[in-house]
């Protein structure tokens, strides 16, 4: 199979280009449609205005915060908001004690809960598992699927269930017995005393419970508890190992005994040493027992969730829960597993809207600078290059629109909202972006200046500018991943822009520039050198251009060799190549052009784009070689005539004259 050409290569590449685009617009388009997404990234809290609260901790008894507790406790609030990306959230401690939230918009209930909430997460052994039936009957009420006929026989079944429940008395301890013994470890059914029995049979999923009683609850008594999701209420243990002991944890594709990926998500757990101990002695434990008394319940704020099975003993620390997540439910798992240990709860003291800190004039002042320094950047494009100039104008054109939906997409998937401060980065990332194209545009007018044609200098310029635009733009994205790991607040949207757009030009220049400069030198103003496209022997500093088929253009205007300087009238021309061509000179003052469509023609292995290609020290090279070659070859032998033999001048003169007949 033939390889591909460059104007194949370059159509390939621009069409890649072209997909791409239309997959960012129409799933953007999708997403606006469905009321998820709008067309205008999301503003941050300097530019949107939102909600401020005052948070004051609330501990139990005559306990005193420390400094060190308020920074963790600032620390994991942060990461909870912030947990899925960068909201450009304002979290900061006031005082010795408060701590102040800004949250762009108007903050939902669960969020407030979130934010409020102590998180006491505890790791219990399930004693006893029912089905909430109310529950599991409204959740199938709320099924779309359901056909008309079953939603009304549903809605009667669960009607008639809540009348007998309110006929039905509640259950009362002395429906059940006492049990006979002591418990002798978390999961020993004789914790189920017959106050316990009864609140667990009066127990549902739709209870009520406040983040205070789930506080209150004693860690070595048992507990009711209900999964959300589920509709499964449990009876569990006292706490084995509390929420505290857990250093981190992470999720991602399970893997099978030969290391292989099984296609289900699983969240995996790390624990300190302390954690590491308690969850071995526990799992050993339950490892033996029979359903459902070989599950733990993993609690948060008094809910349970995730209650997983126990396979084996796990002695290091590091237990894996798998199931059918989805790669939402077990990111999710692995951040309330990972921030849910919250040491302190907080109370909102205060709640108030605020306006936007900056507001609409320094929004308005910050786009202002970003399209001077936009102008500017294209006027000097146009001065420096001329008509190459409206490359870099387009290529500028594309990236921000690539970087717009890409900021747009980001804040419907992932809450990103763009603040003052990623308006900045985006504003230096114009710079860095005309950065790429005058490296490139540079080394192709340093390879016009070698004698390349245009295509050739195009092909070998990109081969060595690209290696520095890389390396370029990993210096780029490598201070931007740093400076967003080590930064809070604004300069982390600072940060995260400007990695974007890093990586954005990388694209741009791949499948847009070059490309687009693969085309373009096939156009005859550019390989022709014309005035203003950036390329003519004045723009490049040069006097000799090649144009092609072993042709090479003069300018008029050269300083003076052997035979005087050149004057218009000693300039004819070329139609073929549509620069100048030198009228004929005598031998010792031949131009250029002589020169070399005579000498093109004695090397018939060569063709014309191999040459265009080569420097001017290879040709040398090859001409010295041919020269050697028909030196051999036209030799006179002892039986040639004076009348059939030719010299080598001879050969080349009459070939030069059959060709210009």
């Amino acid at each position: 199979m033939a390889p591909r050409t460059p104007v194949a290569k370059a159509r390939g590449a621009l069409i890649a280009l072209l997909v791409l685009l239309l997959g960012m617009g129409g799933l953007l388009a999708f997403a606006v449609q469905d009321d998820r997404a709008q067309w205008a990234p999301l503003l941050a809290l300097d530019l949107e205005g939102g909600t401020q609260m005052v948070l004051s901790p609330q501990v139990e008894g005559d306990a005193q915060i420390d400094g060190e507790q308020l920074d963790q406790a600032v620390e994991i609030i942060r990461q909870r908001v912030d947990g899925s990306g960068v909201t450009e959230s304002e979290i900061a401690t006031q005082g010795a004690e408060n701590v102040v939230v800004g949250m762009p918009g108007v903050p939902d209930e669960e969020t407030r809960e979130l934010i409020q909430a102590s998180a006491n997460m505890e790791f219990r052994p399930v004693i006893q598992v029912e089905q909430d039936l109310d529950f599991l009957q409204q959740t199938l009420l709320d099924d779309e699927d359901l056909t008309e006929e079953e939603a009304e026989a549903l809605e009667e079944e669960l009607a008639a269930t809540e009348e007998e429940g309110d006929d039905a008395p509640a259950a009362q301890p002395e429906d059940f017995e006492e049990p006979t013994a002591e418990p002798e470890n978390g999961s020993d059914p004789n914790w189920i005393t017959p106050e316990v029995a009864a609140d667990f049979a009066n127990f549902t999923c739709s209870t009520e419970i406040s983040l205070e009683e789930r506080a209150a609850a004693a860690d070595d008594e048992p507990l009711s508890a209900c999964d959300p999701n589920s509709g499964v209420k449990y009876l569990l243990g006292p706490v084995e190992v509390p929420g505290t002991n857990i250093a981190d944890s992470s999720f991602g594709m399970e893997q099978s005994p030969g290391g292989g990926s099984t296609g289900r998500w699983a969240v995996t757990i790390n624990f300190d040493s302390e954690g590491t101990e308690s969850f071995r002695d526990t799992t050993t434990r339950l490892v033996n027992l029979e359903a459902p008394r070989n599950q733990f319940a993993i609690m948060l704020d008094g809910q349970v969730i995730s209650a997983p099975t126990t396979q084996a003993a796990i002695v290091d620390g590091r237990p894996q829960i798998t199931g059918d997540f989805t790669e939402e439910e077990a990111r999710g798992l692995s951040e309330q597993l990972r921030y849910g240990s919250l040491p302190i709860s907080f109370e909102i003291e205060s709640e108030q809207q605020i306006s936007a800190t900056l507001g609409e004039e320094q929004l308005r002042l910050g786009l202002m600078a970003g399209i001077i320094g936009l102008v500017l950047v294209a006027g000097y494009a146009l001065f420096q290059y001329r008509a190459l100039g409206l490359v870099t104008i387009a290529s500028l054109v594309v990236a921000g629109v690539m970087t717009w939906w890409a900021i747009a997409l980001l804040g419907w998937t992932d809450g990103y909202r763009l603040s003052l401060a990623g308006i900045a980065g985006l504003i230096v990332s114009i710079g860095l972006t005309a950065d790429s194209f005058i490296v490139y545009f540079e080394r192709v007018k340093d390879e016009l200046r070698e004698g390349r044609s245009l295509p050739g200098a195009v092909e070998a310029g990109w081969a060595r500018a690209r290696r520095t635009i890389l390396a370029s733009k990993a210096v780029n994205i490598i201070a931007s991943v740093v400076l967003y790991l080590v930064a809070v607040g604004n300069v982390r949207g600072f940060a995260f822009t400007l990695g974007l757009t890093a990586i954005i030009d990388i694209i741009l220049v791949f499948l847009f520039t070059h490309p687009l400069m693969q085309l373009l030198a096939r156009r005859k103003f550019f390989a022709a050198g014309k005035r203003f496209s950036g390329l003519s022997e004045k723009e490049l500093g040069v006097d000799v251009l090649y144009r092609g088929r072993g042709r090479f253009a003069r300018s008029s205007v050269v300083s003076a060799g052997p035979a005087g300087p050149m004057t218009p009238r000693d300039s004819t021309v070329d139609p073929g190549g549509g620069g100048l061509r030198s009228s004929p000179l005598p031998r010792s003052a031949e131009s250029p052009d002589d020169v070399r469509e005579a000498r093109i023609r004695e090397l018939p292995e060569i063709s014309d784009h191999e040459w265009g290609q080569m420097t001017i020290a290879e040709r040398r090279r090859a001409r010295a070689a041919a020269a050697r070659q028909r030196s051999s070859e036209t030799t006179p032998n002892d039986s040639d005539t004076p009348d059939e033999r030719l010299t080598p001048r001879e050969t080349v003169t009459s070939s030069e004259t059959e060709e210009d007949r």
